[in-house]
């Protein structure tokens, strides 16, 4: 992670707006990261169709360190397919190589785009749009966004060649494959993908509430991964079960220390205090739900 001056997030901002409209006709459509009209349910509602039709063994593909192991030549050899003007190059180039500063020395960049970057998602949705195409031309149902992305299969071995296409067209960009996350299952087994888990099965319990109870088995259905609904980092507190009675146990105990530090920034009055006893808050939702009293 890296967070640019507010003097180098001006610069990136406008180097962006001229940028995106030069870029965004060539990419492709399996890219859904970081790209105007399209979300993270556009890209799941693609990959659920695809599912549905038959498509269910799924290579879970993860890139090793992407944003700080871009490759700079590579990068800047594919924005110079777009864009002639020296200078153009020159800054970004600049930018690439700015280094960062951490425990009062300056350490330099030799490879990757900062994650905080204003820039840094356009630019790597230019390194990728190859690995896009090249995979969709060779017949692959890809689905990605930014990093993390699945292709859909109808057999074991096709899964297994697009793993081995997929592996070589990154290794040309100077991308590697993370192989802890990176694996090849049929969906009945369950996937992860952009903070859910898909699968085909039996409906599962969270919290206090059953997905699809009425749901016969074998049904496709998806629930947000154990680490996007656990307590606050840090907090220190359990994740409590709310009581049917309108009260809510333990939530300003988990807001207050994430709000903390808002307190000066916060009007008198705005920090949460009580939720409204609309219904029954299983979990995920107490934690939604927290966050938004927080954000009034």
């Amino acid at each position: 992670m890296g967070i640019p001056t507010i003097y180098d997030r001006v610069c990136q901002q406008a180097l962006l707006n001229r940028l995106e409209p030069i870029f965004e006709p060539i990419f492709d459509d399996a890219n859904f990261g970081y790209r105007r009209g399209r979300s993270t349910k556009d890209a799941m509602r693609k990959v659920w169709k695809e599912i549905q039709s038959g498509q269910e063994w799924i290579v879970d593909g993860d890139l090793k360190d992407f944003f700080g192991s871009v490759d700079h030549e590579k990068l800047l050899t594919l924005v110079a397919q777009r864009v002639a003007d020296g200078r153009v190059l020159r800054l970004i180039r600049a930018m690439l190589k700015a280094g960062s500063y951490g425990k009062g020395q300056l350490f330099p960049t030799e490879r990757g785009t900062p994650q905080g970057g204003v820039v840094s998602p356009l630019l790597s949705n230019i390194l990728l749009t190859p690995f896009d195409q090249e995979m969709r031309r060779k017949g692959y149902q890809l689905t990605r966004y930014a990093d993390d992305w699945v292709i859909t299969c109808k057999s074991a071995g096709e899964a297994r060649a697009a793993m081995a296409a997929a592996l070589r067209i990154l290794e040309k960009l100077g991308v590697q494959l993370n192989p802890e996350k990176t694996r090849i299952v049929h969906v009945r087994f369950g996937f992860e993908f952009l903070g859910y888990q898909i699968k085909r099965g039996r409906p599962r319990q969270l919290g206090n509430r059953k997905l699809g109870r009425n749901a016969p088995a074998g049904t496709l259905y998806a629930y947000p991964r154990e680490k996007s609904i656990s307590p606050f980092p840090g907090s220190g507190a359990p994740a409590h079960q709310p009581s049917r009675a309108g009260h809510y146990p333990g939530v300003d105990r988990q807001v207050e220390p994430q709000a903390a530090w808002l307190g000066p920034l916060l009007p008198a009055g705005s920090r949460p205090k009580a939720l409204h006893p609309a219904r029954c808050l299983d979990r995920a939702t107490h934690l939604v739900a927290s966050l938004q009293a927080l954000a009034l």
